[in-house]
């Protein structure tokens, strides 16, 4: 099977979760249990994006300064930081690690 057949196979099922999606009843979806597991996998999907970006490179796990750049992130947004301050001041802890570990 080509790159191209995968391709198109895999259109043609998010093409059909789509149209299932509208079959769904409103009924169903207005009830709290819906509600909160969609919310919950969309936080949960992007957790573990965040998470394999930073302990990834490639196919293998690597330790280095981004992980302590991201746990600095996160307590930044547990504080309520303004955005630009979370980027820059995590952009700052990443490069004075690599700076004083030698990680270039």
């Amino acid at each position: 099977m080509s790159t191209w057949d995968t391709i198109l196979i895999a259109s043609v099922c998010i093409l059909v979760l789509k149209i299932a999606g509208y079959l769904v009843p409103p009924s169903l979806l207005e009830k709290p249990t819906p509600t909160r597991i969609t919310s919950l996998l969309t936080i949960a999907l992007l957790a573990g994006l965040v998470a394999t970006e930073t302990v990834t490179t490639g196919s293998q796990v690597v330790v280095d300064a981004r992980i302590p750049a991201v746990i600095v992130a996160a307590g930044l947004f547990a504080l309520r930081v303004p955005f630009i301050v979370v980027i820059i001041v995590a952009a700052v802890v990443a490069a004075l690690i690599r700076l004083v570990t030698g990680m270039g």
